[in-house]
C-alpha cells in the first residue's frame, strides 16, 4: 500500500501544496531572522504594512514568523507525502487561520493608502484560494472496484 493518497489530480496537488510552502517561507523567514526590518518593511521594502498598526515588538514578530516557518514545514512536507491525512487539518488549519488574518484586516485598513489596502486585501485573498484548491485536489480517486466499466459507459 502507497504512503501517497490516490487523488484525481496529484501534480496540481502538490504543485498548489509547494506554492503554499514558498507563501508562508517568505514571511516566516523574513520576521525571524529580520523582525525589526520585517515590521518597518513587508512585504517589499517600501513603506510597509505592519508598523502602521501599532509598536513594534521583536518578539512578537519573531514568533509570528516561527509560526509561518512551522506552515511551510508542513506544506512543504505535504507536497512530498500528500496523505488526506495530513493535507485535510492543514488546510482547514491554514483557511482558518488565514480568514481571521483576513477579517482583522478587513477593519483596520485605515492607515493605508487605497493602493496598499486594496493589494493586502488581494494577496490575503489569494492566500485563502490556495487551501481550497488544495481540498479540492485532494479528493480521493474512487477505488477501480467501484468505477462503473468501460465498456457499460454509453456513448
Amino acid at each position: 500500500m502507497s504512503s501517497v493518497s490516490p487523488t484525481k489530480h496529484p501534480r496540481a496537488l502538490r504543485a498548489v501544496l509547494a506554492l503554499l510552502a514558498l507563501s508562508a517561507l517568505f514571511p516566516g523567514a523574513f520576521a525571524t531572522l529580520a523582525p525589526d526590518a520585517f515590521y518597518r518593511s513587508f512585504p517589499l521594502g517600501g513603506g510597509g504594512w505592519v508598523a502602521p498598526l501599532g509598536p513594534p515588538s521583536a518578539h512578537f514578530t519573531s514568533d509570528v514568523g516561527a509560526f509561518y516557518l512551522a506552515f511551510a514545514f508542513l506544506f512543504a512536507w505535504a507536497a512530498w507525502r500528500p496523505v488526506a491525512a495530513l493535507v485535510v487539518p492543514l488546510c482547514l488549519a491554514w483557511g482558518g487561520f488565514s480568514t481571521l488574518h483576513a477579517l482583522w484586516h478587513t477593519f483596520h485598513l485605515e492607515p493605508f493608502s487605497a493602493a496598499d489596502a486594496a493589494a493586502q486585501m488581494v494577496s490575503l485573498v489569494l492566500v485563502l484560494i490556495g487551501p481550497a484548491l488544495a481540498l479540492v485536489f485532494s479528493r480521493e480517486r474512487p477505488p477501480r472496484w467501484a468505477q462503473p466499466p468501460a465498456d457499460s459507459q454509453a456513448a
